[in-house]
């Protein structure tokens, strides 16, 4: 399964590269924290991504790529509900996250596959 992040590392770097220039050490550290959460996510490690995302989400807590990104190594590292959580919580922050927004979808139709259609051919009785 597919999981879209967008372009990640241009959009870690830009962000952290934001995140830095904009007043206050906890916004600056947060960009860090995503920055290294993002890398560690592709990299396949997803206790590392964790550990680093949940911290920049603390930091800079308007940052809805940061919850994407969250969402992501959530699903990665098997926890649903968690990421279900995150990828809303980006959502919030901001309505236009097209990669939210397909992350969560994603997980909604895996978590909860439509029913089958029926046969029509069982029920017929001849």
């Amino acid at each position: 399964m597919a999981i879209s992040s967008g372009n990640a590392g241009y959009v870690a770097l830009l962000l952290a590269a934001g995140l830095a220039a904009a007043s206050g050490c906890g916004t600056a550290s947060g960009g860090l924290h995503y920055s290294r959460g993002t890398q560690a996510l592709e990299a396949g490690d997803t206790a590392e991504a964790i550990s680093h995302l949940e911290r920049a989400a603390v930091l800079v807590p308007h940052a809805s790529e940061v919850q994407n990104h969250l969402g992501i190594a959530y699903q990665a590292a098997g926890r649903p509900d968690d990421a279900r959580r995150a990828y809303q919580r980006a959502l919030d922050l901001d309505c236009d996250n097209g990669a939210a927004q397909q992350n969560l979808d994603r997980l909604e139709a895996a978590l909860f596959p439509e029913s089958e259609p029926a046969d029509p051919a069982a029920g017929s009785g001849s």
